[in-house]
């Protein structure tokens, strides 16, 4: 069942915030005719100009990119790698190009279509436990680059039930090892022992200075 979206001002905040309080919350795909929704569980914030990991790093502005620099509440989905689609929440104001990533994702309605998309996932909790994964599954691509999240086609409802703050677990963000010091930082969040997350990162390998660092 389509449920209203989240207000407008939810995506207001700064991306840690927001990041966090993503998690849980359902996404809502209408795909001809047929609603497919699915429990975010997992999730990464990009900090705009100031971090290395971001597509905006340094202020960077191209065709690419540019919907990280709508309002929150719009998506920015890109493509990578030359083969995987990967959908991002923006937030904050327009111009700062601060954004969330969603990184995998519990399914809930629509699974039988979702295995269509995705037909080499042979079990329920591979379908969507990766940001390429859940795109394929969803059938997000770039024709929904700046879509408004409050739209029929793709939007966000708010979580169905109460996460305290020790069922988030937190660790570095996936796949941006070559970002030197950003690497490390705390920014990916997931619910605590939920089956659906994707691959663990740990603070194990981190440089030496970085453990200093941490205390």
């Amino acid at each position: 069942m389509r449920r209203r979206p989240l207000p407008r001002k939810f995506y207001a905040g700064e991306p840690v915030a927001v990041a966090r309080a993503l998690l849980g919350c359902v996404i809502q795909r209408e795909l001809d005719g047929e609603l497919l929704t699915a429990r975010i569980v997992e999730t990464e914030a990009y900090l705009g100009a100031n971090d290395s990991s971001s597509h905006a790093r340094g202020g960077l502005r191209s065709e690419r990119n540019a919907s990280m620099y709508l309002p929150g509440g719009h998506a920015y989905v890109y493509f990578t790698y030359g083969m995987h689609f990967c959908m991002n929440v923006v937030t904050g104001d327009s111009d700062i190009a601060e954004a969330v990533l969603l990184r995998a994702a519990q399914p809930l309605e629509g699974i039988e279509r979702m295995r269509l998309n995705r037909p080499r996932a042979k079990r329920e909790i591979d379908l969507m436990s990766g940001p390429g994964k859940l795109c394929q599954a969803l059938a997000i691509d770039r024709s929904l680059d700046g879509a408004d999240l409050s739209s029929r086609e793709l939007s966000i409802a708010p979580r169905r039930s109460v996460i305290a703050d020790e069922d988030i677990a937190v660790s570095p963000r996936i796949g941006v090892e070559n970002s030197g010091e950003a690497a490390w930082w705390p920014l990916r969040f997931f619910l605590r022992g939920n089956p659906f997350v994707s691959m663990p990162r740990s603070w194990r390998d981190a440089p030496a200075i970085e453990s200093e660092k941490r205390g």
